[in-house]
């Protein structure tokens, strides 16, 4: 039977919504939620062979439209929401969910945290430039259609204070994230156009997590802790929620809306 919180979801009007780092783990979880609300999705990531397996998950569906782009340049954030306003007219939804995580340094980055004499200029420019300018430049495009809607919603993926405190060049691109989300949503306040935060709550078992992490996988929590929230944030139903901040494994399905959140 239909939660509490899918009560709240279920007269929502389908959205064209755009999800970056789409074929991972939690994209998987919030590309699957989201069509099952009812909304299209343009599901962005930069690895091909994922996004085939994505496809072919869900039927070839036809509310399911992937793009192949690289986020870590200006040139393909401006290519990838330009394939998705191609395809569907619009953009009324961004979740910027796409990152890299310290995992891509070397796999026990994660137990082992990369020390100062590994923050080359490259290393951080990159990390800053997939965590931390491309959920800008998404949202910077988005933002005019939106406006002119008099609609919109931008959820952005961050992580723990702890984690911003305690491990860089990772926590320090989510810490800039989670001040632009404060900021936009601020700006953006009366626009019709929300801002949140979306976060799992604790290491989520998926890839971006390597191996050799030393996080027992079983001890994790689940990409789908992310798909209620998220859609919920989506609907018609939480037009008045902005500048908040969810945290997934804390959401209480059983509740309505905003006190689920």
């Amino acid at each position: 039977m239909p939660t509490n919180l899918e009560n709240t979801m279920a007269k929502t009007t389908p959205r064209v919504v755009l999800v970056t780092g789409a074929a991972g783990g939690i994209g998987r979880a919030m590309v699957a939620s989201l069509l099952s609300a009812g909304h299209r999705i343009a599901a962005l990531d930069y690895d091909a062979k994922s996004l085939n397996a994505l496809m072919a998950e869900h039927g070839s569906d036809p509310n399911l439209y992937t793009i192949e782009a690289d986020l870590s340049t200006a040139n393909g954030c401006e290519a990838g929401i330009g394939a998705a306003v191609a395809h569907f007219g619009r953009v009324e939804a961004v979740v910027n969910n796409a990152g890299i995580g310290v995992s891509s340094l070397r796999p026990d980055a994660e137990t082992r945290l990369p020390s100062l004499e590994e923050l080359s200029a490259a290393v951080w420019e990159r990390f800053f430039a997939i965590n931390v300018t491309a959920p800008m430049l998404l949202t910077r495009a988005a933002a005019p259609m939106m406006r002119a809607a008099g609609w919109g919603r931008i959820i952005n993926n961050t992580t723990s204070f702890r984690t911003m405190l305690r491990v860089l060049p990772y926590g320090a691109t989510k810490a800039a994230l989670e001040a632009s989300s404060a900021v936009w949503a601020a700006e953006l306040a009366g626009s019709g156009i929300t801002v949140n935060v979306l976060i799992p709550g604790g290491p989520t078992d998926t890839p971006f997590i390597g191996e050799e992490s030393g996080w027992a996988r079983d001890a994790m929590l689940r990409p789908s802790i992310m798909g209620p929230p998220l859609a919920w944030l989506v609907s018609d139903a939480a037009g008045d929620f902005t500048g908040r901040r969810i945290i997934g494994a804390r959401c209480d399905s059983s509740l309505p809306g905003v006190e689920a959140a």
